[in-house]
């Protein structure tokens, strides 16, 4: 497993897993320009919190790596970005720390980052092989996590050789893990999106946090294919823009949403004003993985780089939409979809 997550790092590093022919959605919400705001640019609040901690802004650092020995230096560099900057991260998957064959510096974030949301981070579908609910509160406890997400990633694990495939039952299993844990649970995708349908059912199973990780982003088909043979490229080319796009499940997600979970939008998300176009739809946050992954790769200074510009391009589309604070960037209006008619008439 970790040289598999190893081949992983290096895929998404190179670009070889985006997706290409679909995508976020994003680029289909167009803010009204406001020409005059009647903002002072300074003033501008981004603040938002989360589990009861503080944030600079609505900017998740989401999960990027598990337990290969490279993803230390590349953990600490994100620990230190977000105490710095003032955001939340959650980790790649701990199952390989669990399981004692390395924590990839998993167990010194808390140190790298006291003040901030960590989420940590298990395969949903561990819970039907061979972990439990010790095994969720031992990831908790590793990170000294304010949360525990679970990801969600069928299509991940019906394309990779020798993948857990056994989803039966397993919503019964992720509410067992929300009723015994004492700090709240989230659910995500991988890639190919979270439908309301879903999101609601996970909501009533006591999900406390929903991360639709949609379509636009990495696509987990087209990792696992390069990771093969011609005959598993092959099996898994269908299936390389298979989703639902960002855009669209966080849209729908916030329709349906009850009142007290909150609502991450991930999954291409590439700039700041991708991360206005999510809070404007109706995410609370948006998460970034491999469009920070070379900074991060890079070190501290880099990363911190790289968010502080993400942040300041939210601020900008705040400023040139007037919304004083996220809430009314949630209401900030939107241009229709552009109507042209054939000949130019």
């Amino acid at each position: 497993m970790l040289t598999r997550k190893s081949d992983h790092l290096t895929i998404i590093t190179d670009g070889r897993g985006r997706q290409q022919s679909r995508t976020t959605g994003f680029e289909a919400v167009h803010f009204v320009h406001n020409a005059l705001p009647d903002l002072d640019f300074a003033a501008i609040d981004t603040a938002t919190s989360l589990f009861g901690r503080r944030l600079a802004a609505p900017l998740l650092v989401s999960a990027m790596t598990g337990g290969p020995p490279e993803a230390q230096a590349i953990n600490a560099a994100i620990a230190e970005a977000c105490q710095a900057l003032r955001l939340p991260l959650a980790v790649g998957s701990q199952r390989i720390a669990l399981e004692g064959r390395g924590d990839a510096g998993l167990r010194g974030l808390r140190r790298c980052a006291p003040d901030v949301p960590i989420l940590a981070n298990l395969g949903a579908v561990q819970l039907n092989c061979d972990m439990g609910i010790d095994d969720c509160r031992r990831a908790v406890d590793m990170l000294q996590a304010d949360a525990l997400i679970l990801h969600l990633n069928p299509l991940q694990e019906a394309i990779q050789p020798a993948g857990d495939r056994n989803f039966a039952g397993l919503l019964d299993r992720i509410a067992a893990v929300c009723s015994a844990l004492p700090v709240p649970v989230g659910v995500k995708e991988v890639g190919a999106g979270l439908s309301a349908q879903v999101g609601l059912r996970l909501i009533e199973a006591g999900a406390q946090l929903i991360d639709v990780a949609g379509l636009g982003g990495t696509s987990w088909a087209r990792v696992e294919g390069e990771r093969g043979d011609q005959a598993l490229r092959d099996l898994a080319a269908p299936f390389a823009d298979w989703g639902i796009p960002t855009a669209q499940a966080v849209a729908d997600m916030a329709a349906a949403l009850q009142p007290g979970v909150t609502l991450v939008a991930s999954g291409g998300v590439r700039d700041g004003l991708d991360v206005a176009r999510a809070i404007r739809l109706g995410a609370d946050l948006a998460g970034q993985a491999a469009g920070a992954l070379p900074a991060a790769c890079a070190g501290v200074e880099a990363l911190c780089a790289h968010l502080e510009q993400v942040i300041a391009q939210l601020r900008i589309a705040m400023f040139c939409t007037g919304s004083a604070d996220l809430a009314a960037l949630r209401q900030a209006p939107l241009l229709p979809p552009l109507e042209i008619k054939p000949g130019g008439a």
